[in-house]
């Protein structure tokens, strides 16, 4: 059976005004068909317009032909392979033809300290709804951030009836110090760092460029992930403890139910989008662009040189390993 997740049904896939096109599957068999990607599983048959996915997520035991992402590149969709319903983000890949908007959007903001500050106070006041932070520094963000998170321990404490000693956690190894309770906290939040991460990826920004975070190829993902941490890892590992349950395991798939029952993904999505102030998607039939420091932009796919082209034909270094199989008419003896 798969499981595919997106916000309509398969016959509404075209309706992209919500601009929430991500799609998930897991336990199928995704072939190509022309200009559609098919995914097939014991259950059903399914035709999607590549053109029309900004990012294929695949979960666990799926299968993808060649022609199926030769197609996908074409189309400008990424394809992530992530685990279950989102949980944990393993690898990218983004077609040639992907445009840079939102990414150079996002290069834009956070290289210029007015505007990285805004987006970091529209992440606070995320946290703060009906509080003004526009005068804020980042000192006072940070202080009331601390306050929030400490009152959110204690509330659900209180809810759950599971003693609360503090946070403890040692930076590289989220499992090596505090009780059961932070143990599955750090759990959930790995998980959660997850699912934020292949929204990013999919939809072209950059995990590395965060706003309040930095100095990691990860900045931006915890950024995002610490938006959701009250209402979604925070109060899971509460319950979970509350209930016995004191496994890393417990943890994946407590937050993989909430993300699918919640819709987690697509909420993701609009909030990237809002805060790097990107509403619609980058257009992927878009030809290549140079940069130029006066033009701005200048056509690609040209040759510029003129009569003073010197053309040199690259080859491989000595260090390409490659590894062809047989051809598919040959008898092959394995």
């Amino acid at each position: 059976m798969a499981d595919i997740w997106w916000k309509a049904h398969p016959h509404d896939l075209h309706r992209l005004q919500d601009r929430v096109s991500t799609l998930y599957v897991e336990r199928s068999h995704i072939d190509r068909d022309e200009n559609a990607v098919v995914v097939i599983n014991k259950k059903e048959t399914v035709r999607v317009p590549a053109a029309l996915v900004a990012a294929m997520l695949l979960g666990p035991g799926t299968r993808i032909t060649h022609a199926a992402a030769a197609l996908l590149a074409d189309s400008g969709t990424t394809i992530c392979w992530i685990g279950q319903q989102g949980v944990r983000m393993y690898a990218a890949g983004i077609g040639p033809s992907r445009g840079a908007g939102l990414l150079m959007r996002q290069a834009h903001l956070v290289t210029r300290p007015k505007e990285r500050l805004t987006v970091a106070r529209a992440m606070y006041g995320m946290r703060f709804p009906g509080e003004d932070v526009s005068e804020a520094t980042m000192q006072q963000l940070r202080g009331r951030e601390g306050t929030r998170v400490r009152r959110i321990y204690r509330e659900h404490a209180v809810r759950t009836g599971v003693p609360w000693q503090g946070r403890k956690y040692v930076a590289g190894d989220a499992h090596a110090a505090g009780d059961d309770l932070n143990r599955v906290l750090s759990a959930a939040n790995a998980a959660l760092y997850g699912i934020a991460h292949a929204v990013i990826t999919g939809l072209g920004a950059s995990p590395g460029l965060g706003f309040v975070h930095t100095g990691s190829a990860m900045s931006f993902v915890l950024d995002i992930a610490d938006l959701y941490k009250a209402e979604y890892s925070i109060p899971l590992a509460f319950d979970l403890i509350a209930d016995g349950l004191t496994e890393e395991r417990d943890a994946r798939l407590g937050l993989r139910d909430l993300i699918a029952e919640r819709r987690l993904l697509p909420r993701i999505v609009d909030d990237i989008r809002t805060l790097l102030g990107s509403g619609t998607d980058d257009d992927p039939t878009a030809g290549p662009q140079l940069w130029d420091e006066k033009l701005g932009t200048v056509d690609g796919g040209t040759n510029w040189a003129g009569d003073y082209a010197d053309l040199v034909q690259p080859g491989f270094g000595e260090d390409q390993i490659t590894v062809i199989g047989p051809d598919l008419d040959a008898p092959v003896d394995w």
